[in-house]
């Protein structure tokens, strides 16, 4: 693993971006590692762009709030690309070399030659994820889509542990951690989809070993070795 890693997630408001962010962060936490996550707030409504920031590294952390640099960058919902609506222009603005571009879509985008080709240049591979077909198809909602994202980067890049990851579930989804605000709202309407708490984790899980089997068989493919 890098020195510290830095995931920009992109998506849509009501996708659970900030959730994943804070959920993506505590597992590595719990891992011993050092992680701050952060929410950029924006309209802060149903299908506005949302953005959230994770910073992961073996030693501490200093800086926050806005991720101008990342290794890898997620965006949850393709009209992020399609229809521009993100707070950081390009989407893929400021992705380092050898870094991971993630997308949820069940196929490639019609990205431009001119994108196309600075990310070939900057040897960043794009790793389409049908994370919302999954979450649908495994969880019963596309409300699981952010767990078959999260799923899909512990595949191909091994960032936290599964363990980690089901501890980190149990802390925001049970009784230790209170949300506030939109985020809250969020998870109860997560809650209310599935009849017991036990449900949930276990939905949830299960999507993520699934996005977390696409990563691995992702990571195959790429020729040249992972640097995150």
């Amino acid at each position: 693993m890098r020195k510290r890693v830095n995931i920009r997630m992109s998506g849509l408001g009501g996708q659970g971006v900030v959730t994943s962010a804070h959920v993506l962060a505590t597992a590595a936490s719990k891992e011993g590692k050092h992680a701050i996550s952060n929410p950029f707030f924006g309209a802060e409504k149903r299908m506005a762009p949302a953005e959230s920031y994770v910073r992961i590294a073996g030693e501490r952390i200093y800086d926050r709030g806005e991720l101008v640099y990342p290794d890898v960058i997620m965006v949850f919902h393709p009209q992020v690309i399609t229809l521009g609506k993100c707070y950081t222009m390009p989407f893929y603005s400021g992705i380092k070399a050898g870094g991971i571009l993630m997308i949820n879509s069940d196929e490639p985008l019609p990205l431009s030659n001119d994108d196309l080709g600075f990310l070939d240049k900057m040897n960043v591979p794009i790793f389409y994820v049908p994370a919302t077909t999954l979450a649908v198809e495994i969880a019963g909602t596309e409300l699981a889509t952010n767990m078959s994202m999260l799923g899909a980067l512990m595949g191909a890049t091994k960032i936290v542990a599964m363990e980690a990851m089901e501890a980190a579930l149990q802390d925001r989804f049970g009784k230790k951690y209170v949300a506030s605000g939109g985020t809250a709202t969020l998870d109860e309407a997560i809650k209310k989809k599935f009849a017991k708490k036990e449900q949930l984790l276990a939905k949830n899980m299960d999507t993520i070993r699934r996005g977390f089997d696409l990563g691995v068989a992702w990571a195959e493919t790429i020729k040249t070795p992972m640097l995150v």
